[in-house]
């Protein structure tokens, strides 16, 4: 096995495992010490560069970095159920606490026109990812929705008791402050002509707009009561629908599902279910939404495979559902069996049908060059997202179908650099790398400039409004989001894991000190040797080889030093105990590259990296 190479940025950023999970590359601790020093706008601006929408994905984000999270791993205070920490929460905790007109003062100032004009197509978060970004660098930017209102499925499919519309109204508002232009309630309906229209670019970022049907036996003649769960939501959100019949079944086991089941009850229902046709386990939806609608009396009966609409003379009255059980193969492959119990009947008023959305392009002409798959989902180079048209790019749901908002935000990053190199004559292919720091936290002999205590608190709760309230109406918020003292405790949770542990072999006299103060027995001091079997003569267990070692060159002594990042505190104490200082805690920032004067010129594969303050190799 080679020794480390740590000037390589996917080292480090790979160790920093949130950010690592998430799809923008939100650099989480750093905005999490600002907000524990109570610098709120700072940590608001870290986001807002990142993720573009920090109120919104404070109360709505899957949470791809919370899995990831160190703290759930290691944490040994709870060690029944090791949680991680509240980082999406405490993202809304920069929203909520920070000072408006700081924000606005921080906000980048447009550079002057330089006379190229992109369309976005569709006003939702890829496309205003896209907007955002390229206003900035002098782009003329027109965005057409067909909606008044910009924000796409963030606003028409996201209930108001989970997402205010004032913090919707706010973030889209602060990308339309840049200069961009929207053509509220405009709707292409002619790709042709939008590229007659001569634009420079066209980005497309008009979701999945379409939500399956599940066409049973009595389908047709109950329609009056069966709804398209996306399609219902919007009329909810735009208060064309204000009540709902008393008996609902909510068919599906997505986040879809699961806001169309709460929304129904606050709107007068008196009996919900969710009915899947999975184990419980094995939903879509993600865990906390599945909690939050338990813990509204809304009950989840899976292994339920719908078989039929019941109805009396068109209305509806009910379904049946053939009971099934889950049965693996011995590869472990899943099949779902009948288990001979009669079909379960469940009495209903109506019913909401939330199995899942496709995309439509039916204003696309098949002569625009743009070609499709046989899924109906537009050609696209994965990285670049471009399409078979070169000057026409695709991201969010409208690339590859259902997602997430923060993936719609990564897209939005990466097709502006595309574009913005496309419009430039430079290779969309060739992708600029990210910005690199790593700085010594260094302030004494034994002192660091950051926490670097690891606090035993277990993860704290987000309070709710009272249950009388919150069920009263759809547009009282659930969750009311840390105060500022519960968010410091919860901020203290992280372990700084960008806050790397950095070794200069010559400094090293083996001591073995490092080794004997570790709480986690993640160094190791033995002989070279390939990396399966090196893994073994590790002084702790090492369960996870996604996470690769930090190995340094040959000792003195013929030995390397080995350790293992994945349990790793980043608590400093073997820099604090090493005698000779070849331990030295320091910062890792990457920050991945915008569209800008920064994702262009000769040689954008050129690594940007900043060694300062004692970073060694």
């Amino acid at each position: 096995m080679q020794p480390t190479n740590i000037a390589d940025p996917t080292y480090f950023h790979k160790v920093v495992d949130c950010q690592w999970a998430c799809p923008a590359h939100t650099p989480v601790p750093e905005y999490i010490r600002l907000i524990a020093q109570g610098r709120y706008d700072d940590a608001y601006m870290v986001n807002w560069v990142s993720n573009v929408f920090p109120g919104v994905l404070g109360r709505t984000c899957d949470r791809p970095c919370e899995p990831a999270c160190r703290r759930g791993r290691v944490e040994e205070a709870n060690a029944a159920k090791p949680e991680p920490v509240a980082i999406c929460r405490l993202k809304r905790v920069a929203a909520d606490f920070k000072a408006v007109d700081s924000v606005k003062a921080q906000m980048p100032k447009p550079l002057p026109p330089n006379g190229k004009k992109v369309a976005c197509v569709g006003a939702g978060p890829s496309s205003l990812t896209v907007a955002r970004d390229l206003a900035t660098q002098g782009y003329a930017v027109t965005v057409f929705d067909g909606e008044k209102k910009a924000g796409g499925f963030i606003r028409t499919q996201i209930p108001r008791f989970r997402l205010p519309e004032e913090v919707i109204d706010e973030e889209t508002g602060y990308i339309m402050a840049l200069g961009v232009e929207f053509k509220a309630g405009h709707r292409v309906d002619s790709m042709q002509a939008l590229m007659d229209h001569g634009y420079d670019a066209i980005f497309v970022g008009c979701g999945a707009p379409r939500g399956r049907d599940l066409v049973l036996p009595g389908r047709k003649e109950a329609a009056a009561d069966i709804h398209i769960g996306i399609d219902w939501l919007s009329s909810v959100s735009f208060q064309h629908v204000t009540s709902v019949k008393k008996r609902v079944i909510v068919l599906g086991g997505g986040n879809t599902a699961m806001d169309c089941c709460r929304s129904a009850r606050r709107l007068g229902a008196k009996d919900v279910k969710v009915v899947v046709r999975s184990g419980f386990d094995e939903m879509k939806a993600s865990p906390w939404e599945k909690e939050d609608a338990l813990h509204e009396g809304i009950p989840i009966l899976n292994y339920h495979v719908p078989k039929a609409y019941l109805h009396e003379g068109g209305v509806l009255k009910g379904m049946s559902f053939e009971i099934v059980k889950a049965v693996y193969d011995e590869q472990g492959n899943r099949s779902l069996v009948p288990t001979g119990e009669p079909d379960a009947v469940l009495r209903c008023d109506e019913v909401l049908v939330a199995v899942g959305q496709e995309n439509a392009f039916p204003w696309i002409e098949r002569g625009s060059g743009i070609q499709f798959d046989k899924w109906g989902l537009p050609r696209l180079d994965p990285h670049t997202l471009q399409s078979t048209v070169p000057n026409i790019f695709f991201g969010g749901d409208a690339a590859f179908g259902p997602k997430n908002i923060i993936t719609a935000v990564a897209h939005g990053h990466e097709a502006a650099v595309s574009i913005d190199r496309f419009l430039h004559g430079e290779p969309v292919g060739n992708r600029p790398p990210p910005t690199v720091n790593l700085v010594s936290q260094k302030m004494g002999i034994h002192e660091w400039s950051y926490d670097n205590a690891p606090s035993d608190d277990t993860r704290n709760k987000v309070p709710w409004a009272a249950a009388e309230k919150a069920l009263a109406s759809i547009r009282v918020e659930v969750e009311l989001g840390f105060d500022a003292a519960v968010a410091f405790k919860e901020a203290e949770r992280c372990l700084n894991c960008d806050v790397q542990t950095v070794f200069a072999d010559k400094l090293c006299i083996e001591c073995d000190a490092c080794v004997d103060i570790c709480p986690t027995d993640c160094i190791t001091f033995t002989l070279p040797g390939e990396e399966a079997e090196l893994r073994t003569r590790l002084k702790a267990p090492s369960t996870n080889p996604d996470q690769a070692l930090y190995l340094s060159p040959v000792l003195k002594t013929a030995r390397v030093m080995v350790k293992d990042e994945d349990v790793c505190l980043h608590c400093g104490l073997c820099a604090e105990r090493c005698p000779t200082g070849a331990w030295d805690m320091q910062k890792f920032l990457l920050l991945t590259t915008k569209a800008g004067p920064g994702c262009r010129g000769p040689n954008p594969s050129h690594q940007s990296t900043t060694h300062r303050a004692g970073a060694r190799a």
